[in-house]
């Protein structure tokens, strides 16, 4: 009987979906891989900044990780010491769904998820939005960064009937002076919780008079298993901000 693989995963999201999917496959993670609560391995320092020590005394089979959470130089020295390396690329909803096939079938999980099947059927039950709202999404501020174009959090959020301002931007992640901010004057501000911790102190008192939506940067930006309730928790979050 052949042995599970042994993964490390530099991305929070797929830590949950491979320790979900594959209980024992996982031996080491980052710093910021918090779901599921409870998980016990090997912390092997941040998503930008792992410790290649680390990862190569756990000798893995495969380390997963994406194309805008780590750089590129840290994963070439991995493979440079003989690990395999998957790298993923997430930008759409549709992508998110192909990739994590992609990693759970290198991960050895032999039958789809239930709770795979069960993401796609939420998102794919959704009926076309009533209306559609402008929004700005900020995700750093000191300086002040908002989503751009080609990104999978704009692209869920599109598919909830919010079209965020700077979708057409050429940067992926745009700095914007807070005053272009305001005076772009969207229908809501929608303001995760992460990468920046935005909270209700610091948020909304930078957008005075704009209706704001704090919600889980879990639900905005990561592609697991919560996929399956994002379109319920988001959806709430952005109608609450409506009627205030």
């Amino acid at each position: 009987m052949s042995r599970p693989a042994r993964v490390v995963s530099l991305v929070p999201s797929l830590t949950e979906a491979v320790a979900r999917s594959a209980p024992g496959c996982l031996v080491g993670a980052t710093d910021w891989c918090t779901h599921p609560a409870g998980l016990d391995v090997v912390r092997v320092g941040g998503t930008k900044n792992p410790k290649a020590d680390r990862i190569t005394a756990l000798a893995p089979d495969l380390v997963i990780a994406n194309e805008e959470e780590n750089r590129e130089p840290d994963l070439a020295a991995l493979r440079a010491a003989g690990i395999e390396v998957l790298v993923t690329e997430v930008r759409t909803l549709s992508q998110a769904f192909a990739e994590l096939d992609r990693v759970l079938t290198a991960c050895s999980v032999a039958a789809r998820p239930r709770w795979l099947d069960e993401a796609e059927a939420a998102w794919t039950a959704l009926p076309p939005p009533a209306e559609r709202r402008t929004a700005v999404v900020p995700v750093w501020r000191r300086p002040w960064m908002v989503l751009g174009r080609d990104t999978f959090a704009g692209d869920l959020l599109a598919r909830l009937g919010v079209r965020h301002l700077y979708a057409g931007h050429p940067e992926r992640y745009p700095r914007v002076p807070l005053d272009d901010l305001r005076a772009a004057a969207p229908d809501v501000v929608v303001l995760p919780d992460e990468p920046y911790r935005f909270t209700a102190d610091d948020g909304p008192e930078a957008f005075p008079g704009l209706p704001c939506a704090l919600v889980g940067g879990r639900h905005l930006t990561w592609y697991g298993p919560s996929l399956v309730e994002a379109p319920v928790v988001l959806g709430r979050a952005l109608r609450a901000a409506r009627s205030t």
